[in-house]
């Protein structure tokens, strides 16, 4: 199993770079920027990221597309199809970076959360209640879309794209809508929420390049059993890479759902078994942090990435050996 973090583009430099690699960082993953759409020769800013990744021990393992428009692309609106042309030529350059993977979510409108929970420390938990999200629900009547259009939107994007993933050898990874819940929340349903949601996704193309991002957390979100979840993922080889987090929360009733986003080591989740069950069925793919609380300390976000790489480490090395 590969040992891995995260950089926004502007921030891959010696410093940080060295850092992870103190770390046992085994490799990196990189959101690179909105403009990127409108590089000249992006093959060449993704081959360049690259060598200076690997000049310091590191594999560039993914370059996240978080910041690729697709609004249009989810909506089903006019200049869609212009957008799908920029993902088939971004996704011919990361393939041609020889960088193996990239990922995105899917979501007529983005997160939510509800104010943060404080939890040991005086650290702040990332926090979703449904309860507080009522009082004050977020609506955006102009992003309201139903399932089955989503369902429509997905399937014509998925067409176009997966057959330029293959032939570029890109494993896109799908990321779980944040909370996955089976209600619409700002007006706009929700089709990433679910593991029986996975397997229709799957279905639009059977190809390896799509794939999911295994978010332990959101799978936790989903009132899913984790280990049993990673089993009937990853023995399908449907797992891209894995964010390895942890939450507490009560998810079997959606009028008291609720979740709060803890450190690896006090969360609902087994982290131990989990572990087990990545080895089990042998998986050998990348493995973050995703993100972690921030500690009280003016490098709070450096340490808490500090404390939750050397948990996963340690666990990484009891249980692969």
């Amino acid at each position: 199993m590969k040992l891995m973090d995260y950089l926004f583009w502007k921030d891959v430099d010696h410093d940080r770079l060295n850092f992870y690699k103190a770390m046992g960082l085994d490799c990196l993953l990189v959101h690179y920027p909105a403009e990127g759409a409108h590089w000249p020769d992006p093959a060449e800013e993704f081959k360049r990221l690259r060598r200076f990744v690997e000049a310091h021990g590191l594999e560039l393992h993914v370059l996240h597309s978080a910041f690729l428009p697709r609004e249009k692309i989810v909506h089903g609106l006019p200049g869609r199809d212009e957008q799908i042309e920029t993902w088939k030529r971004i996704l011919r350059a990361i393939g041609a970076a020889g960088v193996p993977n990239t990922a995105y979510t899917y979501q007529g409108i983005g997160h939510f959360r509800t104010p943060a929970t404080v939890g040991r420390g005086n650290v702040l938990y990332s926090t979703f209640d449904m309860t507080e999200y009522s009082k004050n629900p977020q609506e955006h009547p102009d992003k309201a879309i139903s399932a089955d259009r989503l369902w429509e939107n997905l399937s014509y994007f998925y067409d176009r794209i997966m057959p330029i993933a293959e032939e570029a050898g890109v494993r896109i990874a799908l990321h779980p809508d944040d909370p996955p819940i089976p209600v619409p929340l700002g007006g706009a349903d929700r089709i990433v929420s679910s593991l029986d949601q996975y397997e229709r996704i799957f279905s639009l193309h059977n190809g390896r390049s799509n794939g999911m991002l295994f978010c332990q957390g959101c799978v936790a979100e989903m009132g899913e059993n984790v280990p049993r979840a990673i089993r009937r993922i990853g023995e399908q080889d449907r797992i891209v890479f894995v964010h390895f987090r942890n939450i507490r929360g009560k998810t079997d009733n959606m009028d008291e759902y609720r979740f709060i986003e803890v450190f690896l080591d006090e969360g609902d989740v087994d982290m131990v078994e989990a572990m087990q069950v990545y080895h089990d069925i042998g998986y050998t793919g990348a493995i973050m942090m995703d993100h972690t609380p921030a500690l009280q300390h003016p490098l709070g976000d450096w340490a808490g990435r500090a404390y939750a790489n050397g948990y996963i480490r340690a666990l990484i090395q009891a249980v692969y050996r």
